[in-house]
């Protein structure tokens, strides 16, 4: 199988899994009568937790592009699943401070041009 299509499974998967759980927390309840975690407003609970871990799984495949190195790659996952936004923003500001200041902010995704 290829990259390409690797990863287009894998955000059909991500798409697919967004859709269903939010249609079904949808059913169970309003997303405006959210209150908690207990009790039916569980169903919300579990969504933005689903829909969190879809984008953190989105911004990995992105560190995974860049990062040649195995151990790297591990660690930046084991960092985002765990740490989230924080560790998301921790590899941003270290990919932008190792930036060259003749380097265009493109430098930062392989493969594209300025």
């Amino acid at each position: 199988m290829s990259s390409r299509t690797g990863l287009k499974i894998l955000f059909a998967g991500i798409f697919l899994g967004m859709l269903a759980i939010t249609t079904w927390a949808s059913l169970q309840q309003s997303m405006f009568a959210w209150g908690g975690l207990t009790g039916p407003d569980r169903a919300w609970t579990l969504a933005t937790l689903a829909d969190a871990y879809g984008g953190f799984i989105t911004f990995y495949v992105y560190v995974h592009v860049r990062e040649r190195r195995v151990l790297p790659r591990l660690l930046w996952f084991v960092a985002i699943m765990t740490l989230g936004n924080m560790a998301m923003s921790a590899y941003m500001l270290i990919a932008l401070a190792r930036l060259k200041p003749e380097q265009p902010i493109t430098a930062l995704w392989p493969g594209v041009s300025a």
